[in-house]
């Protein structure tokens, strides 16, 4: 099973579990935005987490 964005950011520190709740629950609520692009909004992470992310995501298991 491949990890979502949110669950990768929380397991390398980038942001917390209760953040990244409030990122899905906005999604929930009908937020259409991508996840990074909340989080970024709301400070929880910044531009060089999300590229990284990115960069290395597609080999995070």
């Amino acid at each position: 099973m491949d990890e979502k964005i949110g669950e990768a950011l929380v397991r390398i520190g980038a942001m917390n579990a209760i953040q990244m709740e409030d990122v899905l629950n906005r999604q929930d609520s009908g937020d259409d935005r991508l996840f990074g692009e909340i989080a970024i909004e709301l400070g929880y992470i910044n531009d060089e987490a999300l590229r990284s992310y990115i960069h290395n995501g597609s080999t995070v298991n």
